[in-house]
């Protein structure tokens, strides 16, 4: 009779534990490896032309007819950035950035951890300064990848670590926005741009007026992206305006906040169907049209070196300069072996970074070489992260 009670108490142990891993970032990040993998071999197999096709596909009607890619990266990941801004938005109000205290030490790995990677990435590429445009590629912090990477240690990983790493990618993903809409925009049109915010200054008033239904500003969200993917600004960046309009405070009585609702309601649309597809359609390259000396093209260099040291001098730096001079504190029970660990995984720049390699080189042969890099580097930091965390965890514990 006890083994027979025991069965099932394993069973559901097993259950719960596979549930929560599908609901956190771990998952995510495990499902875009996959994507990145399948579009690797895809776009350099016998069946590589019809991966490209597949991509420029076209879709829609009237000023809305886009390639498949297009539609991915500019609707789609329109998404992503909603639910990224929702989660900013959730942590500046409530969260590890609600305090001083808390936001010290990753805001500084994080700002540490955005500056050194681009002064690397400009010191590789000063000569040319068609590819010094790509200066943001390595900047940012791949936060689904990272979690899944730290998922292999398991248990021997600090919270934490987990919730620092977390902290400082959400800095980092809000600096990645300011960059793509400071940086990164086209000409503008100022018609199609009024048109956006007078639709925001109408969600806004919504939000004002105690509207708590999602469908509304779901609706209003809609006509938000389509105004200023005619204004000259990345599309995304809608996204990131409908975040911080919906209502985010808890009513008195009633469910819970639209904003909540609605974050909800995108975790796993984003983690299962927007990053893969993402990664499906933006890790292809085809490695045998690359020249013979890629791997010292100032743009390789300059992203890989990036993202490898960059990262790892810029986050631990940065944050092991904040403690000594007392301007922060390391999060309890993390060591400083964990903390470098943690800071060879801030390397990961996948997401983001192949992102703002599109929105930086376009078709421009450049953007082929900046993949490259992202994707050997994102590689080349998983691994060593891994591995010292690996070497850290185990004699914390012993």
């Amino acid at each position: 009779m006890t083994e027979q009670k025991q069965k099932p108490r394993a069973a559901a142990r097993r259950f719960a534990t596979l549930l929560g891993f599908l609901r956190g970032g771990e998952a995510g990040g495990a499902v875009l490896i996959v994507a990145a993998i399948v579009a690797l071999i895809w776009s350099n197999s016998p069946a590589a032309s019809t991966y490209f096709a597949l991509l420029h596909v076209r879709l829609g009607a009237a000023g809305f007819s886009k390639t498949l890619f297009t539609w991915i990266n500019d609707g789609l990941m329109t998404l992503f950035f909603l639910l990224v801004s929702l989660e900013i938005r959730r942590e500046i109000t409530e969260g590890q950035l609600a305090s001083l205290p808390r936001l010290a030490a990753p805001g500084i790995a994080a700002l540490g951890g955005m500056a050194v990677p681009a002064l690397i990435y400009l010191a590789a590429t000063h000569a040319d300064p068609a590819v010094a445009r790509g200066w943001a590629i390595p900047v940012a912090t791949d936060i689904a990848f990272t979690l899944a990477a730290l998922s292999v240690l398991g248990r021997r990983v600090p919270v934490s670590l987990k919730v620092f790493l977390t902290a400082l990618a959400i800095i980092d993903d809000l600096g990645a926005i300011i960059v793509i809409a400071g940086f990164y925009t086209a000409h503008l049109a100022f018609g199609a741009l009024a048109i956006a915010v007078a639709i925001w200054l109408a969600l806004f008033a919504m939000a004002r007026a105690g509207v708590r239904a999602v469908t509304p500003y779901a609706l209003g969200g809609v006509a938000l992206w389509a105004a200023v993917l005619h204004s000259g600004i990345h599309a995304t960046i809608a996204g990131v305006a409908l975040a911080f309009v919906v209502p985010m405070r808890e009513a008195a009585d009633g469910p819970e906040s639209p904003a909540r609702r609605m974050e909800a309601r995108l975790e796993s649309w984003v983690a299962y169907g927007v990053l893969p597809l993402f990664g499906l359609a933006n890790a292809g390259l085809r490695l045998d049209a690359m020249p013979p000396d890629v791997l010292t093209r100032p743009v390789v260099l300059g992203v890989a070196l990036g993202l490898v040291l960059g990262k790892q001098i810029g986050v631990f730096g940065a944050t092991l300069a904040a403690v000594k001079l007392g301007l922060a504190h390391l999060p309890e029970r993390l060591t400083l072996p964990q903390l470098y660990g943690g800071a060879l995984l801030c390397g990961i720049g996948f997401t983001m970074s192949l992102f703002i390699g599109n929105l930086a080189f376009g078709t421009h042969p450049a953007g082929e070489e900046a993949k490259l890099a992202v994707l050997s580097a994102s590689f080349v930091s998983a691994v060593l992260g891994v591995a010292v965390l690996a070497v850290a965890t185990r004699r914390r514990a012993r």
